[in-house]
């Protein structure tokens, strides 16, 4: 993989939160505990490292010791033009269930369709298409 890619610290709650967008995106998800890594640093069954790959990729890892998870100020992750509108519609659905929409999924005037939502994990996704 080149280029710039997301990794997420989640508290406890990684391989949830990677079954979830495997769900969301129709991916598929590989998980290694603490324990395969041999880190003693945590809980042996928590995620030393995941990977969400698919037609969105993505890491994650649950968070050790004093580090801090994923808190999102003043960012966005984009799924601007990153496939047709019907599916960015269906990822938008998918990724408001049991989080917050911020802004609805709707037409500008400029003609793009863009909305944002907050996921039930505090990850602000910015999805949106040109019509």
């Amino acid at each position: 993989m080149s280029g710039i890619g997301l990794y997420l610290s989640f508290p406890g709650t990684a391989a949830e939160a990677l079954g979830f967008y495997a769900r969301a995106f129709d991916a598929e998800v590989e998980l290694h505990t603490f324990d395969e890594f041999g880190r003693t640093d945590g809980p042996a069954d928590a995620i030393a490292h995941g990977v969400l790959s698919g037609p969105v990729g993505l890491f994650a890892s649950d968070t050790a010791g004093d580090e801090e998870p994923v808190s999102m100020t003043g960012v966005s992750v984009t799924l601007l033009g990153t496939a047709d509108g019907e599916t960015l519609t269906r990822w938008f659905e998918r990724l408001s269930d049991g989080g917050t929409v911020l802004d609805p999924l709707q037409k500008r005037p400029w003609g793009a369709t863009d909305g944002q939502v907050r996921d039930r994990y505090g990850v602000r996704w910015l999805v949106g298409y040109e019509d």
